[in-house]
């Protein structure tokens, strides 16, 4: 359970306004007033859940539409018309925000899969949402991606026209399951959770997630800078962890191209300087430090 817990923040502008709007109809709830009072009541219990989180429920991050305002996002919306049996995994879904509105953009609820550490964060989302399991149907797996017996370290298969059979997502129990199954996996806000080493391993993990069609897509965005360098974390920020790895956009790219053979995938990483950028998508300025958001896309070909 977190604790030291900072004030909470009652600026909903964080969310932006299309996040409201989202949260409006998807809730129910019109008014402004009853919405924020609704919002702020999950915030608090969220707050109680996990410190790796503490930010990003501060600043209501996890209410943000974040998948929808990538430049990948017009893609993934044509191969779901392309290939209807696609599935695609959120990791780090926190509240599901972002598969939330994958869904109501037309993606069948039966190819969705949410993951997080925290089973918590997905019933709490139920909660915001005014939904239960039975109206919104989506699997959900909770575990530690960094933990082998969920998420194995596997090399990405090479790519192919035709793939086998895509277990069940009823039966799923860890992502090891869905390895070589994934047509779209999309990631924000995670992997500067974790120091250097641990973003590496990720990469390689959840690069052998990916199906072996053409088109299949891993995208997200996180904390970069201009020049790879580690960043200090909020004074606030509870619990003894290491600084913040924010890599560029050349050594992000290196990272995926000595995972994937030469000409397999298509690679995207650009940074958004902290001038460019909305304030809820960053951390406070260290002086010398040129961060902003890298956003970034890998693409088989």
């Amino acid at each position: 359970m977190a604790t030291n817990i900072p004030p909470l923040d009652e600026n909903l502008w964080h969310v932006g306004g299309e996040g409201l709007q989202f949260l409006a109809s998807q809730t129910g709830i019109s008014d402004a007033d009853e919405l924020k009072k609704h919002v702020l009541a999950i915030q608090a219990k969220a707050y109680q859940v996990g410190a790796d989180a503490m930010v990003s429920i501060l600043n209501f991050i996890s209410c943000r539409l974040r998948m929808a305002g990538l430049p990948a996002y017009s893609q993934i919306k044509t191969l779901l018309h392309e290939r209807p049996e696609a599935i695609l995994l959120d990791l780090g879904c926190c509240f599901g925000t972002d598969i939330r509105k994958m869904a109501a953009d037309g993606f069948p609820v039966q190819n969705l899969v949410a993951c997080d550490l925290y089973r918590e964060f997905w019933d709490l989302g139920h909660e915001l949402f005014r939904s239960t399991p039975e109206t919104f149907p989506v699997a959900f797996l909770a575990g530690d991606v960094l933990d082998r017996g969920f998420l194995a370290r596997a090399e990405p298969q090479p790519t192919a026209t035709s793939t086998a059979p895509s277990p069940p997502l009823s039966t799923i129990r860890s992502l090891i399951d869905l390895s070589g199954h994934i047509s779209i996996l999309h990631t924000s806000y995670l992997f500067h959770m974790f120091d250097e080493q641990e973003q590496t391993d990720l990469v390689r993990s959840i690069a052998g997630l990916l199906s072996p069609l053409p088109g299949s897509m891993i995208f997200g965005s996180q904390v970069g800078s201009k020049t790879t360098s580690y960043r200090p974390r909020p004074p606030r920020y509870t619990g003894d962890r290491a600084p913040i790895f924010a890599p560029s956009p050349e050594s992000w790219t290196a990272i995926w191209e000595d995972i994937f053979p030469k000409g397999a995938v298509h690679i995207e990483a650009t940074l958004r300087e902290r001038e460019d950028c909305h304030p809820w998508e960053l951390l406070a300025p260290v002086p010398g430090l040129d961060d902003g958001v890298l956003t970034w896309s890998i693409t088989r070909l």
